[in-house]
């Protein structure tokens, strides 16, 4: 099979799914090792990169899928969605990158980090479908735990969660999640920083100094 062919294959198979199809659904299909299943649909995503095509072949995880680039949504919404543009409160967005660094959250820690109510945004998130359950945590009262979904990573265009910008601030328990603990007390130790009165630069101080020596 000439890889043109394999490449027609592959781009059938990932237009008529319409969803994301998984690495070894390709394998299955084409009978070929997943090493070359790789470098046909990176060699194809490069292809659509270069000949400038409205389309692209995105990474989720352990899956492909076709679909239109980004950068054209505008020109493609008006015609293919006539309902209300979905729109992110800064709140919902500040709530959606805590569950994305903290797979399997609650709802409880989601407040203890923000300090404020989270239930609006978390009913937000999951009619968006950008989070989901996660399961119950076995805590008293047995809460329901929280994680972003495929839809988030293909929203914002990330192949996995690996792949979000690192938080060097915070500390990071044994299951990548954030010290809530800690978090709050970095945040009070900043508050107090900003209540401080700030310190006088040595220049200015100098320059008091001789003023005061002067008027004696």
């Amino acid at each position: 099979m000439e890889i043109e062919q394999k490449k027609s294959i592959i781009e059938a198979i990932l237009f008529a799914a319409g969803r994301p199809v998984n690495k070894n659904e390709l394998i299955l299909a084409l009978e070929l090792p997943e090493e070359d299943i790789e470098n046909i649909v990176n060699n194809m995503q490069e292809e659509y990169k270069n000949e400038n095509r409205g389309i692209e072949i995105i990474k989720i995880e352990n899956s492909y899928q076709l679909c239109t680039k980004k950068e054209l949504y505008e020109y493609i919404y008006p015609v293919l969605d006539k309902r209300t543009k979905p729109n992110l409160s800064n709140a919902a967005l500040e709530t959606l990158a805590i569950v994305a660094y903290n797979p399997k959250i609650t709802r409880a820690e989601i407040e203890a980090i923000r300090g404020v109510s989270a239930d609006a945004c978390v009913y937000k998130l999951l009619e968006y479908g950008l989070i989901e359950e996660a399961g119950k945590i076995d805590l008293p009262g047995k809460p329901m735990s929280y994680k972003t979904t495929n839809d988030f990573l293909r929203m914002f265009g990330y192949a996995s969660l690996e792949d979000l910008p690192e938080l060097p601030r915070y500390k990071l328990d044994e299951n990548k999640q954030i010290v809530i603990d800690d978090l709050i007390e970095n945040n009070a130790e900043e508050k107090d920083e900003v209540n401080q009165e700030a310190p006088m630069p040595e220049r200015e101080e100098k320059n008091m100094e001789q003023d005061i020596e002067e008027n004696e």
